[in-house]
């Protein structure tokens, strides 16, 4: 992210594209579990039927990833992780990539950045990244959804990443990769704009006061917080996006039916379900990314110059 007079000569948009997706593909690398544990406790006590019927229940974050192991063996905890690389290389480049680009933009290249510049910044790159990346996040959220244990009969929805974008699209229609789009627009328009937004500023206070040095340490502690502001906020409308986005054909007439039936057959608190994970995956997710996407970009401009 660019802080002002603080910042050293900033990295061209091709670099950031690359340093985004480099950084997210690593960060999902270290945190997926995480994420897979966060879909199942999202999912559980929906409706249930033949193809992701549950006869295991998850408790907390630890026992959800015991359980898994116990249960599916250790593989479980990256099922999707294809579909999660693919996503982080079309997504995270867009949306954290092209961030400076677009502040830049409104502003006509003026360094005051006001904080409406910033929210409008992370909502257009994360509007753009989402209508990009849809396929890869649908994919990604059946893998992690589906249970695999042999004794239940369960039959795989998929047989592979390919398969299954092949198989929606025969299925469901080109209309099915792009499965829950509206929601997860609106899920990462609050996720950008907290998330980078967050980032971006407080990263600038640490810089303006000299608390400390532009180096990783600030990083960290920027990252740390952004995952906290960003969990809290976007919890809600993230597992709405999950459920719908795992569901079968005419199981929920849109993602408002969703909203609905979650809030009427399982009360407030379903759309904070799986949060600790969420916010253990989150938060890590932000650490490792938003330190490995400065460490990147300096790299190539070291490499370049």
């Amino acid at each position: 992210m660019a802080s002002g007079k603080h910042a050293n000569v900033s990295p061209p948009a091709v670099v950031k594209v690359f340093s985004a997706g480099t950084a997210g593909c690593v960060a999902d690398l270290v945190t997926f579990p995480l994420d897979t544990a966060k879909v199942r406790l999202q999912i559980q006590g929906e409706a249930k039927s033949s193809l992701h019927s549950q006869t295991v229940r998850y408790r907390g974050v630890l026992g959800t990833i015991v359980t898994m192991v116990r249960t599916e063996g250790p593989r479980s905890l990256y099922s999707g992780l294809v579909a999660g690389l693919h996503r982080q290389m079309s997504f995270a480049s867009v949306r954290i990539g092209l961030y400076d680009t677009m502040k830049q933009f409104y502003t006509r290249g003026s360094e005051n950045v006001g904080i409406w510049t910033r929210l409008l910044a992370g909502c257009t790159t994360g509007a753009m990244a989402v209508a990009f990346a849809q396929p890869t996040d649908v994919v990604k959220v059946r893998f992690q959804a589906q249970v695999r244990l042999p004794e239940s009969g369960v039959v795989k929805r998929y047989n592979g990443t390919l398969d299954a974008y092949k198989t929606i699209a025969r299925v469901e229609g080109i209309k099915g990769l792009w499965k829950g789009c509206l929601p997860n627009i609106a899920r990462n328009a609050i996720v950008n704009c907290s998330e980078l937004v967050t980032y971006d500023i407080i990263k600038e206070l640490i810089l303006k006061h000299n608390l400390m040095t532009d180096n990783m340490p600030c990083h960290f502690t920027a990252a740390f917080a952004a995952g906290f502001c960003t969990t809290l906020v976007a919890s809600p409308v993230d597992v709405v996006k999950t459920r719908y986005m795992n569901s079968v054909p005419g199981q929920y007439r849109g993602a408002l039916n969703c909203a609905l039936s979650m809030l009427v057959n399982e009360g407030p608190t379903s759309f904070y379900k799986g949060f600790v994970p969420s916010y253990l995956r989150l938060g890590s997710w932000n650490i490792v990314m938003f330190v490995t996407y400065e460490q990147i970009q300096r790299a190539v401009m070291a490499f370049q110059r």
